[in-house]
């Protein structure tokens, strides 16, 4: 999540493994929630050979580190200002490595008492940025984000999504200077919401773990570990109180209820696991839902027909609060111009698009680089935001429609990258591959806007029929 002003931090962050999905994709995916009204937008960050490094200063915190002089291209969305930092979040880099930062977290008092975060340490504002352009595998990027821990410190807890054509990791930064990391094993997927989440970490195993230097001495020297005979990261780090079973566990809970319906959990237990494998295999579709979800089904939904009492009792995956929400899709099979897709929704995730853009695009659409705090008829984030509110205010009447619209357009997105799949492995040059699949990326966006727009136009006609001022005249008279 961004925006350094929230007084709560909300995001919920999906892993899956490649054995695990429909189709044989690493997937990794978040909703990142900050405002109602904070846009973002997507942009391009080109490769770059500099003489000699460049000082990275955050304007959010002050932290402060030289960067190497080679950076790869990457794409990001960061914020509309930068008046509190960037915030890039999301993206992939010209090597094929993804990551998504950061999943909001918290530490318990015993462990922050004896290894406080650092104020000036790096933070969520600038681990894309400082990151992503830098690494050349998902095991890379925890190794070197994890070194700049131990050196400069983190000013927040806080998760980090990577992944690769190999692999996928979570990695956890707990205190100023300790982290750990596990890999999602290939046939199994992980949803994770503003909690330290990773549990027994198996120090002999460096092919599934990564950690911190000296944490096991850390927790042994400061009488951390309530357990004798294991290191659950989670129970050692984390929080289990009140607040993680009302904010955090339930979205936990509903992403597992839907991937594994068959296993009946608790939304508020302290114990439900890290690490699961699905009853079925999973689709980006299924992804997309439960990004999407908001207790649907269950008394717990807030636009549901539960009791009064439940509606609100714990707070759902897709709010209003979200900016955007990203699937980053590393598919099997394909070289790596074709291999990544990331998928964007700006807005709120339960009423925007998915719409896909190769990974090695070279730009991106103009609405995609605009939009401000107040609205504007130019930008996409503001686009999916209108058509939102248009349906909040009359959801009987209108979501019907939108859920049409999203089914339509989801149909058609996924036929196109079909197509432009056969097109580009028909032949094309380097060069060429490059500019049909930015051409081919940004055409999709434009197509989602257009249909988003005719809807919107639809609905604010249609709206006008429900003024409190209007009024029906006897026929008669």
């Amino acid at each position: 999540m961004a925006f350094k002003e929230q007084s709560f931090s909300a995001c919920t962050s999906i892993l899956v493994g490649k054995k695990a999905s429909i189709d044989g994709s690493i997937m990794i995916a978040r909703n990142e929630d900050a405002k109602t009204a904070w846009p973002k937008h997507f942009k391009v960050y080109p490769h770059g050979d500099h003489a000699k490094q460049k000082l990275f200063v955050s304007p959010d915190n002050g932290f402060t580190m030289e960067l190497p002089q080679t950076s790869g291209r990457y794409t990001a969305t960061p914020e509309w200002t930068d008046k509190y930092g960037i915030f890039a979040e999301d993206g992939f880099n010209e090597y094929g490595v993804a990551m998504s930062a950061t999943e909001s977290a918290y530490a318990n008092e015993r462990v922050l008492g004896a290894d406080p975060l650092v104020s000036e340490g790096i933070g969520e504002e600038a681990m894309i940025t400082v990151t992503l352009p830098y690494i050349h595998s998902a095991r890379e990027g925890v190794q070197y984000l994890g070194r700049i821990v131990e050196e400069k410190g983190a000013s927040e807890s806080n998760g980090i999504l990577f992944a690769d054509q190999a692999e996928s990791w979570y990695m956890e930064i707990a205190t100023g200077h300790h982290w750990v990391a596990q890999r999602i094993p290939a046939d199994s997927y992980a949803v994770v919401a503003n909690q330290l989440a990773i549990q027994e970490i198996d120090f002999t195993d460096k092919n599934n773990f990564l950690f911190s230097t000296g944490i096991v001495a850390f927790v042994s020297l400061n009488k951390l570990n309530i357990a004798t005979d294991s290191f659950n990261f989670r129970k050692i780090f984390g929080t289990q109180d009140l607040s993680d079973a009302i904010y955090s566990t339930p979205r936990v809970w509903y992403g597992q209820k839907y991937l594994n319906p068959e296993i009946i959990q608790d939304p508020m237990s302290q114990e439900l696991p890290f690490i699961r494998k699905a009853s079925h295999l999973i689709s980006r579709e299924d992804i997309e839902f439960i990004l999407s979800s908001h207790f649907q089904g269950t008394d717990f939904d807030p636009i549901g027909q539960g009791p009064v009492e439940l509606k609100h009792k714990f707070r759902p995956i897709s709010l209003a609060k979200t900016q955007e929400s990203h699937i980053l899709q590393i598919r099997p099979g394909f070289p790596t111009e074709l291999a990544g897709i990331q998928w964007l929704a700006m807005g709120v995730t339960a009423q925007s698009i998915f719409v896909p853009f190769y990974a090695a695009i070279s730009d991106t659409p103009e609405s995609y680089k605009k939009g401000d705090a107040t609205y504007s008829t130019d930008s996409a984030y503001w686009k999916y935001k209108l058509l939102g509110i248009l349906v909040d205010s009359n959801y009987l009447e209108f979501g019907s429609k939108l859920k049409a619209l999203q089914k339509e357009v989801r149909i058609e997105l996924n036929k196109r990258i079909r197509e432009t799949d056969k097109h580009v492995q028909s032949g094309l040059t380097s060069k060429d591959k490059i500019v049909f699949i930015t051409k081919s990326s940004n055409e999709n966006a434009l197509y989602a806007i257009k249909k988003v727009e005719e809807l919107t136009a639809q609905l604010i006609t249609e709206a006008t029929a429900f003024s409190p001022l209007d009024f029906k005249t006897d026929a008669n008279l």
